[in-house]
């Protein structure tokens, strides 16, 4: 493991990489190594300003580095310039060295060298880096072929591709990965898809692995898969890994070092056992004061789980009341020809409560959001609103059950339409349902701003124009402008930075305990659920598997399914993270 040191600010431009094969002594040159970097963007008004400021940062051979921080303070950027892909208006100075090449400055030629071959990138959003029209082994190819000056030709080459393509696959673990050759993109799941990435990230087996948020979409099980991969990556192969993350569980178990950047600077790099035992800005203390937590641990950390079974009847709530029920779930059977993506679901959400769904990409918690907002309707089984079966009343009296239903999306940004103003899209509910027009609807919508923390302001920006929290505070106005009684919320947080996160969950529980709405909160990071919701509902292949109160389920899950996704969490703790990690739970083998 490495430390950064005092260095000279003077680099040697182009220095003459070794020959492909060989790996310079790492003591003396660092696999990647950025000396005062500086990139500077120039807007159409010919005004400059530095995005990135006299930045640090080595990593050294099988080394894992995570640069963190909030949205805007420039990791990505940084990790882009290694490679020279800057946006248009962006200028680097400084020195970067990727293998013993410097990046800065370099011509085309140069950076082609070290693009794939060199160093290699991973993305946080997997499908967007996958061609959605070619075959993985097509991909594959091309990936295997980029950096040959004459790629063989012939039956035997298409055969010596073939073989390394398969060999990348198992590397990454992968199944069956002659026949995934020949699938598409789609029809991979999440964690899969992203193993696609890193094999194609290694097909040249590049020294410099930078990890841009490569696990923020994947749930907890899958995360910690393709967490253990690329630390086996790193140990095994002496790849460096620069890891851009926001989650301080995910630092926690994987770092060797910390570097951690706001507003464009490097404020404080350190072992990851120090910084986290002892933070020393205010600004990273923040950070890792922002992180959910679960709550503690069952008493015995070393337990092997039975086989992870199904249930064989519906989970039930039995919570009465004189006030009908927000949402109610009769026995949902939901179908897609020989499918079954929902499967006997009885559930309840009381007026005001938070009810928390989770589980693994699959398990059916996104279509029983998408029943109870009546966008799915159930094969068998059926949804009340309210006390009120939807199926049963006239057109006009479902417009107003639905009237009390409001989404709020996963990517703000995707949901709100980027020619509107703010106050138009927040106002655009009031208009569908005939509440408030014109100038009223305007009002009313300013108004809503003001509740989320907004100044009413902003409501003549665009979406671009406001950062991610901003735009999920805009979110929550939009769903809340008609004061309904259910919010469905899928996966509300999972792209925002900690300390943003924070800020959200904070504007949630107080428009929560002020309009008094019910919701139904579907997330993968247990957590966040932890924190939010009165009771947790876990499912698996379409069925309830374990339902209580978010304590019970999330602190002593009886389930070995449930145990399982609490085990998988890293904690933002270097110590409990590692000790966790070396017992986690190994289901037993089926007699």
């Amino acid at each position: 493991m490495t430390t950064q040191t005092t260095r000279s600010r003077t680099a040697t431009p182009h220095t003459v990489a070794p020959p492909r094969g060989t790996r310079p002594d790492a003591a003396h040159v660092p696999a990647l190594a950025v000396r005062g970097l500086t990139v500077a963007i120039t807007d159409r008004r010919g005004d400059t300003r530095a995005v990135v400021d006299d930045v640090d940062l080595t990593v050294a051979r099988g080394e894992i580095v995570a640069l963190v921080g909030e949205s805007g303070s420039g990791k990505s950027l940084t990790a882009r310039a290694a490679l020279g892909l800057l946006p248009e208006r962006a200028r680097a100075s400084g020195s970067i060295t990727v293998a013993g090449t410097e990046v800065v400055g370099a011509d085309e030629a140069t950076l082609r060298s070290v693009r794939g071959a060199r160093a290699a990138m991973v993305f946080q959003e997997p499908q967007t880096a996958l061609n959605p029209v070619q075959t993985i082994g097509t991909q594959l190819r091309t990936a295997l072929g980029a950096h040959e000056s004459r790629p063989a030709r012939g039956r035997r080459a298409r055969a010596e591709v073939r073989r390394r393509s398969i060999e990348l696959l198992r590397r990454v673990e992968l199944p069956d990965p002659e026949a995934r050759l020949s699938w598409y993109p789609h029809q991979l799941s999440g964690g899969q898809k992203q193993r696609v990435v890193l094999a194609l990230a290694l097909a040249s087996e590049p020294d410099v692995l930078l990890a841009d948020e490569p696990t923020t979409a994947l749930d907890v099980t899958v995360q910690a898969e393709i967490l253990a991969l690329v630390r086996s990556l790193a140990a095994g192969g002496g790849t460096a890994v620069l890891l851009i993350t926001h989650n301080m569980g995910v630092v926690a178990d994987s770092a060797d070092r910390v570097v951690v950047m706001r507003a464009g600077r490097v404020v404080e790099t350190g072992e990851v056992h120090a910084l986290f035992a002892a933070p020393k800005t205010d600004y990273t203390r923040t950070l890792l004061a922002s992180v959910p937590r679960l709550p503690a641990a069952a008493p015995d950390p070393v337990r092997t789980a039975a086989p992870i079974a199904e249930t064989t009847g519906t989970d039930t709530d039995t919570r009465a009341g004189d006030t009908p029920a927000a949402v109610t779930f009769e026995a949902v059977t939901r179908t897609y020809g020989e499918f079954t993506a929902v499967d006997d679901v009885t559930l309840t959400v009381a007026p005001g409560e938070v009810l928390g769904i989770v589980g693994e990409s699959g398990s059916g918690k996104t279509t029983l959001g998408r029943i109870a907002l009546g966008l799915e309707r159930p094969s068998s089984g059926r949804v009340l609103l309210g006390g009120v079966d939807p199926s049963t009343v006239s057109r006009r009296d479902l417009a107003s059950l639905r009237r009390g239903i409001a989404l709020v999306h996963q990517d703000p940004a995707a949901a709100l339409d980027p020619r509107w103003s703010i106050a138009r899209s927040v106002a655009e509910p009031l208009v569908v349902h005939r509440d408030a027009t014109g100038s009223l609807a305007r009002e009313r919508a300013l108004t809503m701003l003001d509740a989320v923390g907004l100044p009413r302001h902003f409501g003549a920006r665009r979406p671009a124009e406001l950062s991610g929290g901003q735009r999920q505070r805009v979110a929550l106005a939009r769903a809340l402008v008609l004061r309904p009684t259910l919010v469905v919320a899928d996966e509300p947080t999972s792209a925002l930075d900690v300390s943003v996160q924070a800020d959200v969950l904070d504007l949630f529980e107080d428009l929560r305990a002020e309009y008094g709405f019910a919701c139904l909160f579907i997330a993968h990071d247990l957590a966040v659920v932890h924190r939010i919701a009165d009771r947790v509902a876990v499912m698996r292949h379409g069925r309830v598997v374990e339902h209580d109160d978010a304590a019970t389920v999330l602190g002593a899950p009886t389930h070995p399914y449930t145990a399982a996704l609490v085990d998988a969490v890293p904690p933002p703790d270097p110590v409990s993270a590692r000790t966790r990690r070396t017992h986690r739970i190994v289901p037993a083998t089926p007699a």
